[in-house]
């Protein structure tokens, strides 16, 4: 019995020490930015972007404002904002949103703090405040429709522009390949839910967001499963699911038809210009 004692001690010494070191490492786990390339000190003149500054708590943080390609005179524009995934940079998706400034829609990306040229560190406290800056200063800053903002997110982007939507009003909420909530992933590792400094819990923000939601994600994602679409798709009282046939960096695997499907809902939704 004594012995039996001693093992289930030092089994527990042992467990507990390996939570403390996930609970040291979970944060460049989930933000994996030193694994990222630097990005260039200026960027390469280009008269579609802006690039403008927020101030934040913890410094400075890059945003890049896409404006539409041909504005109405009559109405502001409606407006896009993003967040890209966790071993992404804003820089990477620089020619990727022209088919919906050409459709007419401004579009702001946003960098995380501690990313690229940006100041600070990355945690769902100070990305939040990053996002809510950025968008109050969206409002401020360029004419665009405030009854008009749609939220995108990709990967960690979802829990972004989710926490953003618990914040500051939004029409609209498109989610790629995106997660329930980052505390799901923690029985992989057999840690408690509450440990999770940075939940990003998404599925509770959709339970109750009133507007439409697009939901789109790969059926053979091996890092974010099928099922949490599914579950942010159930948990949702007015979502669209698409579903495509590829896993999560490949995801979407056409490219016109991902951008014809998200216009396709704005359409639907009448949130294009």
């Amino acid at each position: 019995m004594q012995l039996m004692v001693k093992y289930a001690a030092w089994a527990a010494g042992i467990y507990l020490a390996y939570l403390g070191l996930l609970y040291i490492l979970a944060r460049p786990m989930i933000f994996p930015r030193s694994q990222i390339a630097s990005p260039p000190v200026g960027i390469t003149a280009d008269s579609r972007i802006t690039k403008e500054w927020i101030p934040t708590s913890s410094g400075r943080v890059e945003t890049w404002y896409l404006p539409p390609a041909k504005a109405r005179t009559d109405r502001p524009s409606p407006a896009v904002i993003f967040g890209h995934g966790n071993a992404e940079l804003i820089d990477f998706s620089r020619d990727e949103f022209r088919p919906l400034t050409e459709a007419g829609l401004a579009v702001l990306l946003v960098e995380y703090p501690g990313y690229g040229r940006s100041e600070g560190s990355p945690s769902q406290a100070s990305i939040t405040e990053t996002f809510c800056a950025a968008y109050d200063m969206l409002l401020k800053r360029h004419r665009v429709d405030p009854n008009r903002i749609i939220l995108l997110g990709r990967s960690l982007g979802g829990g972004a522009v989710c926490a953003l939507a618990a914040k500051r009003k939004s029409a609209a909420i498109i989610l790629v390949s995106s997660f329930t909530s980052i505390r799901s992933f923690a029985v992989r590792f057999l840690v408690p839910g509450f440990l999770v400094r940075d939940p990003f819990d998404n599925l509770a923000v959709v339970s109750t967001y009133a507007g439409p939601i697009l939901i789109i994600h790969g059926k053979h994602d091996e890092i974010i499963p099928y099922r949490h679409a599914r579950s942010l798709h159930r948990a949702s009282a007015n979502s669209k699911l698409i579903t495509y046939a590829c896993s999560h960096n490949d995801c979407p695997p056409d490219w016109d038809q991902y951008w014809k499907d998200i216009l396709s809902f704005l359409s639907d939704n009448r949130l294009q210009p």
